[in-house]
């Protein structure tokens, strides 16, 4: 029996600015529903501290109930800094996005419910 790179890989992203933020567009390109998807934190690094000491900011997803296939789901992540959500001006989700030739220092973690409700992950290198 084969695995399609589809099933096992399934998700795209997208990060695009929308008016003064920053969305993350995430896209189903397998051919099933993905149920219960769940983007873990992302931990940036101190770009105060020489060589990226503790970072005090992280970046929160909403959990996602499902997505079709083919279909996409927008999210508006929040950036927390000691423990408390920041608006627009403290915003850090322009650090995902890709600068061509750096290198990527952060991974996404997804985590989802195939149609037989077993868990699968999946990770997308990503940020500069």
């Amino acid at each position: 029996m084969s695995v399609s790179n589809h099933t096992e890989k399934p998700f795209t992203l997208r990060l695009f600015d929308s008016g003064s933020t920053v969305v993350l567009e995430l896209t189903n390109r397998g051919d099933q529903t993905l149920k219960s998807v769940e983007i873990l934190s992302i931990f940036l690094k101190d770009i105060e501290t020489l060589g990226g000491g503790p970072s005090q900011a992280h970046i929160r997803f909403a959990t996602i109930d499902s997505i079709q296939p083919r279909g996409t789901a927008v999210l508006s992540p929040k950036t927390w800094i000691e423990g408390k959500p920041v608006d627009a001006d403290g915003d850090h989700l322009a650090r995902l996005k890709e600068i061509e030739g750096q290198v990527k220092p952060y991974v996404l973690d997804i985590s989802w419910q195939d149609p037989h409700e077993k868990m699968r992950f999946q990770r997308i290198p990503l940020g500069h």
